[in-house]
């Protein structure tokens, strides 16, 4: 559609929410559920968002960050984000019966760093230390690789003396844009430096959605935990848009100055939030006198992932 841009208009990000690794790593937990007697142990947060965490919870989900607190022989999932390769030894050793739901693209990072490493190749990993993508990347090359935050690290980083091969990976959640200014900065200092894209699909359509809501709102709120790495660059693409950027867990959060105002909004939500989230958003919009206006289409995402080996119970 074009929108047009008059005011108190509501308009939706497409695609937006949940993606298909997220899906994946909910739909297995849906399924060890139903598998196994509860509780069902998960290492980190399934997803970055409180409202799926606290409803599995409920359900007989039991969170934690480290696994020696898992009782020998449970069942064990690793999140969507993945571990080191030491949790899954670790998880071996303990007799934990291990389900991985890791996304697969975060997987086949891993397995490129893996291989990269075990061919005495250098390792520069973009992205934000102590995110637990991040934590179980390096975990597969034995934290011999340097994390790179932004320009200014890359920037300072000392020119290799020797001629060893050097290559950057990127966490998948990161901004697009400004990911190429820290590759461009990398490759100042080492310019024969092997760029790998590892920047996800959804990610990329998500942050293309919000620029072009940008272009016919002046208000854009994101859906997603403060926790969550892809609903924060969410929020950066859209105040770079140029549009006021705000980040709520949930309708409850809104401002209240967004009510008595005339402004367009758009609306997006992290790719670790559910729709019903976005649609008490439209409804409380739609109570104080907005109009819904329809969505702005990027691209229509199809792709899905097959669950994970379960095993025996």
């Amino acid at each position: 559609m074009t929108p047009q841009r008059s005011s108190g208009k509501i308009y939706l990000a497409e695609p937006r929410g949940f993606c298909a690794g997220v899906r994946r790593a909910l739909d297995t937990v849906e399924q060890a559920l139903s598998s196994y007697a509860t509780p069902i142990y998960v290492f980190h947060e399934i997803v970055h968002n409180d409202f799926v965490v606290n409803e599995l919870k409920k359900r007989g989900v039991i969170f934690v960050e480290n696994i020696a607190s898992v009782p020998v022989g449970s069942i064990l999932i690793l999140s969507a984000h993945g571990a080191s390769a030491e949790v899954e030894k670790e998880a071996a050793k303990r007799g934990l019966k291990l389900i991985d739901a890791t996304c697969p693209l975060v997987k086949r990072i891993h397995t490129k760093a893996e291989k990269l490493h075990n061919s005495g190749v250098g390792i520069y990993l973009i992205g934000h230390r102590g995110h637990p993508e991040v934590t179980g990347t390096m975990g597969r090359i034995d934290n011999k690789g340097v994390v790179i935050e932004n320009e200014l690290e890359a920037a300072a980083l000392a020119r290799p003396e020797n001629d060893r091969r050097h290559a950057c990976l990127t966490q998948t959640t990161l901004s697009a844009d400004d990911t190429a200014d820290i590759v461009k900065a990398l490759k100042q200092v080492i310019p024969q430096l092997e760029t790998i894209e590892s920047i996800c699909y959804a990610t990329k359509n998500r942050q293309e959605a919000v620029k072009k809501l940008g272009g016919v709102c002046d208000d854009i709120i994101v859906i997603g935990s403060a926790k969550s790495s892809n609903s924060n660059r969410l929020r950066e693409t859209a105040e770079k848009a140029g549009t006021r950027a705000i980040l709520i867990n949930c309708a409850n959060d809104l401002p209240e100055d967004i009510f008595n105002s005339s402004t367009n909004i758009g609306i997006t939500a992290g790719a670790s939030a559910p729709e019903y989230l976005v649609n008490e958003l439209i409804a409380l919009l739609e109570k104080h006198g907005r109009e819904f206006a329809g969505s702005i289409v990027v691209d229509q995402e199809h792709l899905s992932f097959k669950l994970p080996p379960f095993p025996e119970s």
